[in-house]
């Protein structure tokens, strides 16, 4: 879940690699491994509209960890979760093919299994239609839509008309550049809290 190089995370992405036996979602989505670090990436299996719910990913294999890294998703104000699944491998894009919803599971947030609803991102193609995902389609997401603060920023290599340039989590992006953007309630509620209280919240 980077775009970042840095070396020595190679190792650490190949040792959570082996922590689950891919493939875990085999008719939605495929990885593409490829040599370097945080070279591999993912693509879809299978044709879905916009809106549509690609995997609802619960504990297990989603995990809770005590605080965020490369890997992580965050999905409350204070909590982080290993995907400990093939969804590992979505990368960031500005113009995203997927979002990830983070919803409660029979209770609140804080007291709850961590669940993940992965679904297709509400887009349209140059000429203005709907656009789904199809067989593949490079399967990504926008990381501010989940991340308040992440743990290593980066670049943003998606070379899209929407590229955003630096990332490194909601909190430091403006109400324009998250304009339009899918962002889960954990994000919408830090953005509403002033910067002062809300900075130092990972």
């Amino acid at each position: 879940m980077s775009n970042t190089t840095p070396e020595h995370q190679s190792q650490a992405q190949a040792q959570l690699q082996r922590q689950f036996k891919s493939p875990t979602h085999p008719s939605v989505i495929r990885v593409v491994q490829q040599p370097g670090s945080f070279a591999s990436y993912s693509e879809s299996t299978t044709t879905q509209p916009p809106g549509a719910l690609v995997a609802r990913l619960t504990s297990p294999p989603l995990t809770f960890v005590p605080g965020k890294s490369w890997s992580t998703v965050q999905v409350s104000e204070t909590q982080h979760i290993e995907l400990n699944c093939d969804f590992l491998y979505l990368n960031h894009s500005c113009e995203p093919s997927l979002e990830l919803h983070v919803v409660p599971d029979g209770g609140d947030l804080d007291n709850a299994k961590p669940v993940i609803e992965v679904r297709v991102a509400a887009r349209r193609d140059e000429h203005g239609n709907p656009q789904g995902i199809k067989p593949g389609d490079e399967l990504t997401f926008f990381y501010p839509s989940t991340e308040w603060i992440m743990d290593q920023p980066f670049e943003c290599r998606c070379a899209t008309k929407s590229c955003k340039g630096w990332i490194s989590g909601a909190r430091d992006m403006t109400p324009d550049q998250l304009r339009g953007y899918f962002l889960n309630a954990h994000i919408e509620d830090l953005r509403s809290i002033p910067r002062q209280e809300a900075g130092g919240k990972d």
